[in-house]
């Protein structure tokens, strides 16, 4: 995006690329058909540790230029659920949009080409060298658009980190986001067993409640409500208070003290009046956790009330997660408050630039990571 970006302004651009093969990340997202933006794209979707950062590309380059982009090469598209679009055919059609737009920009690529080395020169002109395996290549600027450290089996690495210390720029502590959690064994040798139960919960944890589905793992916890919660939850360990468990409303969208008081004279177990709300094994699984055990009628209307409390506001403290493997993106990053907001450039090193998630910039599950590549890759590339 950069580069298409930057060349079509009639900046000579060389795109460097150590992957063999372009786009990975691009082509495996959103099961294959990538779910490029979302149509609901705003700055509280994103965590940041500088939280208005994100404002001034968001705002200049919008969800609606892309998708006026992605119209404009005829790849039809459908809406999901909370503003999300897909492709409709294949995840290749945005990579060859992008490729298409670097050709119109008359873009150069190295690809495969691992840089070796980055150095800064004394000549204001070519301010950068930049040592590689198909050669040495001088710049003006130089736009670093590397990621983060997830899914390294398609070629994540610290690289881009490591410029940016090399030259003086924070970074925050990379940490794996929009990732499954794990639970300790004793709540893990309970629900492991119900591995592929899926249902409706409400997810947070000192941030934001996600009301979709979780999924019960062989390790603890998946689906797109706990990976959403996990970001806030890895969030915690930039903050030195203690960390807060994740929460899960089990009846979202349900009065539980009100329902529970309605059945309180049923004779049946509390876990078969569970599974009217939840998957029945997890419902037992449930009451074998808490020790609610019984009928119905054999409890309190006080014992009724907190299990009501707890079925509303179920603290589950993560053992950790299944880390960068299966994280879809990376929280943390280079330090944006030593960047401009608008341009990405160091404010400290001319000429040097950041784009994308390689950034302390992290969004939430729904396509605001790509809305935020285009937004900060056309920053970039507007001022490269």
């Amino acid at each position: 995006m950069c580069a298409a970006t930057a060349g079509q302004r009639g900046r000579r651009v060389l795109l460097l690329d150590h992957a063999p093969k372009l786009a990975e990340k691009i082509r495996i997202s959103g099961g294959g058909r990538c779910n490029f933006t979302n149509r609901r794209v705003a700055a509280e979707h994103f965590l940041c540790r500088n939280p208005h950062f994100v404002r001034s590309a968001l705002s200049r380059y919008t969800a609606r230029d892309f998708i006026d982009l992605v119209e404009r090469h005829g790849v039809s598209y459908h809406e999901r659920d909370w503003g999300q679009l897909f492709c409709d055919d294949s995840a290749q059609q945005i990579i060859d949009l992008l490729r298409a737009e670097c050709e119109d920009g008359a873009v150069q690529w190295a690809m495969p080409a691992s840089v070796q080395a980055v150095e800064r020169t004394s000549d204001e002109h070519d301010r950068f060298v930049i040592a590689t395996t198909m050669g040495r290549f001088y710049a003006h600027s130089l736009v670093i658009a590397t990621g983060g450290l997830s899914i390294p089996k398609i070629g994540a690495s610290p690289f881009g980190y490591r410029i940016a210390e090399q030259f003086g720029i924070p970074v925050i502590a990379p940490r794996p986001a929009l990732v499954p959690l794990t639970l300790p064994p004793e709540t893990l040798s309970l629900l492991a067993p119900l591995a592929g139960a899926s249902f409706e919960v409400e997810a947070s944890c000192r941030g934001p409640a996600f009301r979709e589905a979780a999924l019960i793992t062989h390790r603890g916890l998946s689906g797109p409500s706990i990976l959403q919660a996990s970001s806030y939850w890895q969030a915690q360990a930039y903050e030195k208070d203690d960390w807060a468990p994740v929460s899960l409303n089990l009846l979202p969208g349900i009065d539980a003290e009100e329902w529970l008081m309605a059945h309180a004279s049923e004779r049946g177990l509390l876990a078969n009046l569970l599974s009217e709300r939840l998957p029945r094994r997890f419902a037992h699984a449930l009451c074998a956790l808490q020790g609610w055990e019984k009928p119905v009628n054999a409890f309190r209307h006080a014992d009724l009330r907190q299990i009501a409390a707890t079925l509303a506001d179920w603290q589950l403290v993560p053992s950790g997660t299944q880390g960068y493997a299966k994280a879809e993106v990376t929280l943390g990053g280079v330090d944006t408050n030593a960047l401009s907001s608008k341009t990405m450039e160091a404010r400290k090193q001319p000429g040097l630039f950041f784009a994308g998630e390689v950034m302390d910039v992290t969004g939430h599950l729904g396509g605001y990571n790509f809305q935020w590549a285009w937004s900060s890759g056309y920053a970039a590339g507007q001022h490269a």
